[in-house]
């Protein structure tokens, strides 16, 4: 169910996450191979870099509900047990930001990532 799920998500990307999707896959130079739609347990990460264990999720306005922030909380929650960072960007940011962005998912990507709890 993930995969196919993923696989329809990839194919009906909205605008943002093109443009951000652009400019993760010239990471590569930099040895940051980032995937798109992402299965993650029963999750779907929009954009994940298993080698630095960073998971990137663009969010529309609808996140900012509050029965979508519990759900978010309890997702992130759920990638951080299994020893993922995730960076949230707010729609709007990438489209009036988008260089700072790929800036500051270089940077985490590069710092060290706290040993994982259970």
């Amino acid at each position: 169910m993930g995969i196919q799920r993923a696989r329809a998500l990839r194919k009906d990307t909205t605008l943002v996450e093109r443009l951000l999707w652009s400019s993760l896959r010239a990471l590569k130079e930099q040895e940051l191979h980032f995937r798109r739609q992402v299965p993650i347990g029963p999750y779907i990460a929009d954009f994940a870099c298993h080698r630095s264990k960073l998971i990137v999720e663009l969010d529309g306005s609808q996140h900012g509900l509050d029965e979508n922030v519990q759900r978010d909380a309890k997702r992130t929650a759920y990638l951080n047990s299994r020893g993922y960072r995730v960076l949230r960007y707010w729609n709007g940011d990438v489209l009036k930001n988008l260089d700072n962005i790929v800036e500051d998912i270089v940077r985490s990507a590069a710092s060290p990532h706290p040993p994982r709890t259970s």
